[in-house]
C-alpha cells in the first residue's frame, strides 16, 4: 500500500508565491492547472517535483504552444483530467474511468464529488482577485482512495 501526495496549483499569472513554495515542499508530483504566466514558474515548481501542466486561456507565446490543453495523469493506479476551464470538459469523466477532474479559471477554489468523480478546483495561487483566498490543493492517493485538502496560503 503506497500513499502519494499531490501537489495542485493554478492560476498563477507569473506570479510564484513563496509560501506556495513551502507549501508544496514533500509533494511528489505537481498539477498545474493553467494560466501559469511565465514558463519560470514552471522551472521553479520542477525544482520541488516533477510537473504536469496544461495551457490555460491567459498562456500565450512559444513557451506555452508546448502545453496541452487537457491532459491524463495517473497516480496510484488512479487516473485524474487536468483542463484549465470546465466548461470546456467534453466527455463523462465517470464513464471514461476517471477518479478526478481537476481544473482552474475561475479562480474560486471548489471540491465536491458527483458520480463517484471528485472536481478540483485548487483556486489561485498567484495575484488575488476581488476578495477570494489564495489558494492551493493536495489530493491524497491511498489504496485506490481519494481525497483532497484546500489550502489557504498565509499571506
Amino acid at each position: 500500500m503506497t500513499e502519494h501526495l499531490i501537489g495542485v496549483i493554478s492560476d498563477t499569472h507569473g506570479l510564484l508565491r513563496p509560501q506556495a513554495l513551502q507549501a508544496l515542499k514533500g509533494v511528489e508530483l505537481i498539477i498545474h492547472a493553467g494560466d501559469i504566466g511565465d514558463p519560470r514558474i514552471l522551472r521553479h515548481l520542477e525544482r520541488i517535483a516533477p510537473v504536469h501542466a496544461v495551457r490555460g486561456n491567459t498562456d500565450r507565446g512559444d513557451w506555452a504552444a508546448d502545453l496541452p490543453h487537457t491532459r491524463v495523469v495517473e497516480v496510484g493506479g488512479l487516473r485524474l483530467y487536468v483542463l484549465h476551464e470546465l466548461f470546456t470538459l467534453d466527455l463523462d469523466p465517470a464513464a471514461a474511468g476517471l477518479a478526478a477532474v481537476i481544473f482552474g479559471h475561475s479562480h474560486s477554489p471548489r471540491l465536491e464529488r458527483k458520480n463517484g468523480v471528485l472536481y478540483l478546483n485548487p483556486g489561485s495561487a498567484g495575484p488575488r482577485r476581488f476578495t477570494l483566498p489564495v489558494t492551493l490543493a493536495f489530493l491524497h492517493i491511498d489504496n485506490f482512495s481519494l481525497h483532497a485538502d484546500l489550502v489557504n496560503l498565509k499571506l
